[in-house]
C-alpha cells in the first residue's frame, strides 16, 4: 500500500464508484478503500435478509413466511434511474451495462385527496385520466405541447415565454393550470421536492418535464428502471470498471488518518502504512470535520405479501405524494419492487417510503405513504442525517460528496457528481470523455 497513488478514494457508494470510474478511464491511477467489508456504504443492499434485521437491531429472526434469507437484496437508499438521465448515460458510455440487467418499473402514481392516480405523461394518457376535468384536460395537454416543442435555442418555439426571465408560475398562469395540475406537474413529471421552483426560471422544468417525457418514450410504461438484484449491483459494475483500468480495490479497511502537509492532503494512513495522493475523493463519514449537517431523511422500508392498492397490481411503481396534498413543504416518496426484480422471495414486495424530516415526529410525517401499503408484514425505520461539505477542495484537494437525498432519482447524485469533477479536475464533464478509449483495454475495436 506504500505507494503514490493520483487519486485515493475513501468509501464505496455510488457517487464514489462512479467519480473512481471516471478518474480511472482518464488514466489516473486510483486506490479506492472503504473501512466496511461491503460495497455501496450507505447506498447497499442487504442481504441475506436475516442481516437486515440485525442491522435495525430487530430482537427477532425473520419468520419461515417470509422465504428464503438469501433472496432478499434490500436497498437502503430507494432510487429508481431515469431511461433518460444522466445516470442511465454514464452506464452506457462507460459500458458499464454489460454487467447490469434494467427492468422498466410498470409505474408512475401521484396521490390526490387520499387516493393514487397513475401520472398522465402523455397526450392520450392525459385526455383519458381522472385526475383533471375536461376543459383543464385541453390546457395541460397544450402544455405539453408546448414544453414538448420548447427549444431553447430557438425563439420561434417560446411563445411568449423568456426561458431566461419568466419564472413557471407564470407559464402555469400562461395556460390557466389548476393547483391540482400544477402539484402533478412540478412535483411527479418535473420531479421537484418542493415549490421553491415556481419563482425560479422556467427552463430548468421545462428541461425536467422534457426528461420526463423522453425516458417514457423510450420504454412506455413509466420513465424509470431498476437493476435486477438492487441498487448495490450498481457501485458494483463502476468498481469493476475502475479495476479494468487498474484501479486498486480494498473492502476491510480502517482509515486511521487523513495526512495533511500544510493545509493539503497527500495520503491516507491505514494499519500503519501511509498512500500517498494528490487528491482525495470521500464520503462525508470520512470527513465529519470539513461537512455540515443539512437536515434529516426519514426512511421506512416496508415488507409487505401483496400488491399496493389500486396500481393496477404492478409489481413495480413509483409514488409521490405531493406537498400541498398533505400540508408539508417536501414530497413523500414509496419505491415499491418485489420478487421480480430478484430483491425478495416469491410472492413478496419492498416498499420503500422517504421524505425529508420537517418535524420533531418524523415517523407522523410519513404516516400518510404508510396509509398506502396496508397491511404492512414488517417495517424498518431509519432515520439519516444530511451532510455537504463546508470545503470545496480548492486549497486542501478534498473532495466529500453530499448524503443521498430522499428523492427517488438518480439525477441529484449525478450533479454532485459532475460538480465535484469539475472542482478537481477544473473543466465540465463531458460524457464523450466516458467512452472506452478503443483498443486500450480489450485489444481490438469495440463499435
Amino acid at each position: 500500500m506504500d505507494e503514490e497513488y493520483d487519486v485515493i478514494v475513501l468509501g464505496t457508494g455510488l457517487t464514489e464508484c462512479i467519480l473512481s470510474g471516471i478518474m480511472s478511464v482518464n488514466g489516473k491511477k486510483v486506490l479506492h478503500m472503504d473501512r466496511n467489508p461491503y460495497y455501496g456504504g450507505e447506498s447497499s443492499s442487504i442481504t441475506p435478509l436475516e442481516e437486515l434485521y440485525k442491522r435495525f437491531d430487530l430482537p427477532d429472526s425473520p419468520p419461515e413466511s417470509m422465504g428464503r434469507g438469501r433472496d432478499w437484496n434490500v436497498d437502503l437508499i430507494p432510487k429508481f434511474l431515469m431511461a433518460n438521465g444522466q445516470l442511465v448515460k454514464m452506464l452506457l458510455y462507460t459500458e458499464v451495462t454489460r454487467y447490469l440487467d434494467f427492468k422498466v418499473v410498470e409505474g408512475s402514481f401521484v396521490y390526490k385527496g387520499g387516493k393514487i392516480y397513475k401520472v398522465p405523461s402523455t397526450e392520450t394518457e392525459a385526455l383519458a385520466s381522472n385526475l383533471m376535468g375536461m376543459f383543464e384536460k385541453r390546457r395541460f395537454r397544450k402544455f405539453l405541447v408546448f414544453v414538448a416543442n420548447f427549444d431553447e435555442n430557438d425563439p420561434k418555439t417560446f411563445e411568449g415565454v423568456d426561458p431566461k426571465l419568466t419564472n413557471m408560475r407564470d407559464v402555469y398562469k400562461k395556460f390557466d393550470l389548476g393547483q391540482d395540475v400544477i402539484d402533478f406537474t412540478g412535483h411527479a413529471l418535473a420531479l421537484y421536492r418542493t415549490d421553491d421552483y415556481l419563482d425560479q426560471p422556467c427552463l430548468e422544468t421545462i428541461n425536467r418535464i422534457k426528461l420526463y417525457s423522453e425516458s417514457l418514450a423510450r420504454y412506455g410504461k413509466s420513465p424509470y428502471l431498476y437493476p435486477l438484484y438492487g441498487l448495490g449491483e450498481l457501485p458494483q459494475g463502476f468498481a469493476r470498471l475502475s479495476a479494468i483500468y487498474g484501479g486498486t480495490y480494498m473492502l476491510n479497511k480502517p482509515v486511521d488518518e487523513i495526512v495533511m502537509e500544510n493545509d493539503r492532503v497527500v495520503g491516507v494512513k491505514s494499519e500503519g502504512e501511509v498512500a500517498r495522493c494528490k487528491q482525495l475523493i470521500c464520503d462525508p463519514s470520512y470527513i465529519q470535520d470539513r461537512v455540515r449537517k443539512a437536515g434529516q431523511v426519514i426512511r421506512v422500508i416496508c415488507i409487505l405479501s401483496h400488491p399496493i392498492k389500486n396500481t393496477n397490481d404492478a409489481n413495480s411503481c413509483q409514488i409521490i405524494i405531493p406537498q400541498n396534498q398533505v400540508n408539508r413543504k417536501s414530497d413523500i416518496y414509496v419505491c415499491m419492487i418485489s420478487y421480480a426484480h430478484n430483491v425478495a422471495a416469491q410472492g413478496k414486495y419492498i416498499a420503500i417510503a422517504s421524505t425529508t424530516v420537517e418535524t420533531s415526529d418524523p415517523e407522523a410525517e410519513i404516516e400518510p405513504a404508510l396509509e398506502l401499503l396496508e397491511p404492512i408484514d414488517q417495517k424498518f425505520v431509519a432515520i439519516s442525517d444530511l451532510y455537504e461539505p463546508t470545503d470545496d477542495g480548492t486549497e486542501s484537494q478534498i473532495f466529500a460528496s453530499r448524503s443521498y437525498d430522499a428523492t427517488t432519482h438518480f439525477e441529484t447524485t449525478c450533479n454532485d457528481i459532475k460538480d465535484i469533477y469539475k472542482r478537481m479536475t477544473g473543466s465540465d464533464f463531458d460524457f464523450e470523455n466516458m467512452k472506452r478509449k478503443q483498443n486500450d483495454v480489450f485489444g481490438e475495436d469495440e463499435q
